[in-house]
């Protein structure tokens, strides 16, 4: 027996050796004797990073962000845990988005670890076939084909066919009479990736939708009926660039929409569905990219715990608060005791009511979370301003606070507490490796 155990220990060396090899070097059991090699610990959390304010400002890496990454990164350019980066922009596409990324941190990101604002549309197969007016900037027709839709019109489409619609500015009047071309099919949906260029164009032409049910052919119609649907991306009121001070986003545009159709109509512009942070959806479908990085990686462990870092209160914040919001309601439904505690406490109010069909569409697409805690990380380089504190949990403050979020989005102060604060990215890597004993201290 004695002569045998030399050579069992040198097949379970190489057997950990060829598991290493299969798994990507990360730490695996040997097929003889079962125990688990020491290499490299298996991440049990994921990180979702925001971009602007966090890694970068306008297209300048922020220092801290490369130190961070080198903690994240092996030697081979392999992430040592599982990464996607959840960014409300969506003018370009995730290919696009993820060399841009790598460029400037100088890691290797393929398009599978990049959210964009409308990333989650791909779960919207039901609109993927019906003619959908599309508003932004960059590709937008190519964007809306490569999340899935197959008969896209966009506002520039809308003019050339309506030239008499767009009266804002007085030098793209037409200069002669015309009449509608009218070539375009009825639009049944209306989708909105981003802000675009020319405000009055857009706002113009998408009331004008609404207003007539999709055929600019016919005369507004202001009778109380229900619009067609309407799905928007990206609901930052403002965001951080290269500026001293934040600069308008998406949200601005919707608030004037918004606002505009109310004003004409009397009634409430109505969502679809609401995409990018501080969405559930966006949140939900970033934990999905998590579990299949942790999946192709061979890492056993379920990925349980995420970290959201961020640098805006009213999205990243909110956004992360509301999604752990969600996973303890669901660790609540299988407790009666905790479902009665639920109700009663802070677990209902700020979230937006989610209608079964949301919840069927999650499940059916992207299947149940694996996570059962989304822990929201704050940074102060971007639109936070740690100057400025936090209102206190109090009904007298929550009056006097200015609410940056979305209209559809109750203010609930818990919801814009962070569970960290940090310096910078850095620091929040930092403190997440030591909060899950994680790598080197």
């Amino acid at each position: 027996m004695r002569g045998l155990l030399p050579l069992y220990r040198d097949l379970c060396t190489l057997s950990n050796r060829q598991a290493r090899r299969k798994a990507g070097a990360v730490g695996s059991r040997c097929g003889f004797c079962g125990t688990r090699s020491n290499s490299k610990p298996q991440p049990r959390f994921g990180l979702l990073f925001d971009i602007d304010g966090v890694l970068v400002r306008g297209k300048q890496p922020i220092p801290a962000a490369k130190k961070a990454f080198e903690k994240l990164v092996d030697s081979q350019g392999r992430f040592v845990v599982p990464v996607v980066f959840v960014t409300n922009a969506g003018n370009c596409l995730r290919q696009t988005k993820a060399d841009q990324l790598a460029h400037i941190l100088g890691v290797p990101i393929t398009q599978d670890q990049v959210i964009l604002s409308h990333s989650p549309l791909r779960m919207f197969k039901k609109f993927h076939d019906k003619c959908v007016l599309v508003s932004g900037q960059g590709p937008v027709l190519e964007i809306a084909k490569n999340v899935g839709f197959n008969n896209v019109v966009s506002v520039d489409m809308l003019r050339e066919s309506f030239p008499l619609m767009d009266m804002v500015d007085h030098n793209r009047r037409p200069k002669l009479p015309s009449s509608p071309v009218g070539n375009l099919p009825k639009v049944e949906a209306v989708i909105l990736f981003g802000e675009p260029i020319r405000w009055e164009t857009n706002l113009q032409l998408i009331v004008d939708i609404l207003l007539t049910n999709g055929n600019l052919s016919s005369v507004h119609q202001t009778r109380k009926t229900p619009h067609i649907p309407l799905l928007a991306c990206n609901m930052d009121l403002m965001w951080m660039a290269e500026a001293h001070s934040p600069r308008f986003g998406h949200g601005t545009f919707l608030v004037c929409l918004e606002n505009i159709y109310k004003k004409i109509t009397g009634q409430d512009l109505k969502y679809e569905a609401l995409m990018g942070k501080p969405s559930e959806l966006t949140y939900h479908f970033a934990e999905y990219l998590i579990r299949s990085q942790a999946l192709q990686r061979q890492w056993e462990l379920p990925v349980t715990s995420l970290y959201a870092i961020g640098d805006n209160l009213m999205t990243d914040i909110y956004g992360a608060n509301l999604y752990n919001r969600y996973l303890e309601e669901r660790v609540a439904r299988k407790n009666p005791k905790a479902v009665a505690q639920m109700a009663s406490g802070a677990g209902s109010g700020a979230a937006v009511p989610r209608e079964e069909e949301g919840d069927n569409l999650w499940e059916s697409e992207l299947a149940l979370p694996s996570a059962t805690s989304c822990k929201s990380v704050l940074v102060c380089t971007g639109v936070y301003n740690p100057n400025v504190e936090v209102p206190p949990d109090a009904s007298h403050c929550i009056k006097e606070t200015v609410f940056h979020g979305h209209r559809d989005f109750r203010f609930d102060p818990a919801l814009v507490e962070p569970d960290h604060i940090v310096q910078d990215v850095a620091e929040a890597v930092q403190r997440i490796f030591e909060q899950e004993k994680f790598g080197p201290q």
